[in-house]
């Protein structure tokens, strides 16, 4: 991120640093953690508003980072809306037009049902270590749980941040907290994540909370309600014709 030269100058190397791992293995168990072969997942998505709040309900199948379909279940105005993505590519089918659209551009950006969340959020799973450079900048705790703290820095350009902060579990390798941010450093969205249960071999946050840091209020609660990890998933699932089935 910053070109510098040192000239008999040796930079303080703090006790935390000495003591973490290294910041590429680090994201490396965080990535086997939250991604795995294949998953099925159920979940809740708790939208705050100013005066109410309401609930929309899901199932969601996905194989490792770049393949993955939703189907919504309730409330009945959004029962059988479908998602797919297919690596860089999203669609979206709508049952009350019976209709199919892809989205991209600045489309991407736009809130998923009024949610925190953008469908950018919802595409973004590729593994930490292909995104972004990192370095251990400290070490905190957060609820009793000890955490490294990470500075997050794109290396490759098409990402949805350019930068991110990171609070990892030193222990159980998740983050308990992230911070996004725009190139200028401009602080876009915060998450942060708990119930922290172990599944299959996976350590995984249960309930993570998204908040758009340009709007008001609350943000919006993810609740994983079950999830099976490393699971036999048929191949039509995958496929544009299951967004009408």
């Amino acid at each position: 991120m910053y070109k510098m030269i040192y000239f008999l100058l040796v930079p303080a190397i703090t006790l935390a640093q000495e003591k973490a791992p290294s910041p590429e293995s680090i994201l490396q168990k965080v990535d086997d953690n939250m991604i795995a072969k294949t998953s099925i997942s159920e979940s809740q998505m708790v939208i705050n508003g100013k005066r109410n709040s309401r609930t929309i309900t899901s199932k969601g199948y996905a194989r490792g980072e770049i393949t993955a379909f939703t189907e919504y279940l309730s409330p009945a105005r959004e029962k059988g809306t479908k998602m797919l993505k297919l690596e860089d590519r999203l669609w979206i089918y709508s049952p009350s037009t019976d209709r199919t659209i892809q989205l991209s551009g600045h489309m991407l950006r736009q809130s998923v049902m009024g949610s925190d969340m953008s469908y950018e959020d919802a595409m973004e799973d590729r593994r930490l270590n292909r995104m972004y450079n990192a370095k251990v900048t400290g070490e905190e705790s957060i609820n009793d749980r000890k955490v490294w703290v990470m500075e997050l820095n794109a290396k490759v350009e098409n990402v949805t941040y350019e930068k991110q902060k990171m609070w990892v579990d030193q222990e159980r390798f998740v983050p308990l907290k992230q911070e996004m941010y725009a190139k200028s450093g401009q602080l876009l969205k915060r998450v942060i994540l708990e119930n922290v249960q172990k599944i299959d071999g996976h350590w995984y946050p249960m309930k993570m909370n998204f908040k758009d840091m340009l709007k008001d209020g609350k943000g919006t609660d993810f609740i994983v309600t079950s999830m099976e990890f490393d699971v036999e998933i048929p191949e039509y699932i995958f496929s544009k014709a299951s967004l009408k089935q």
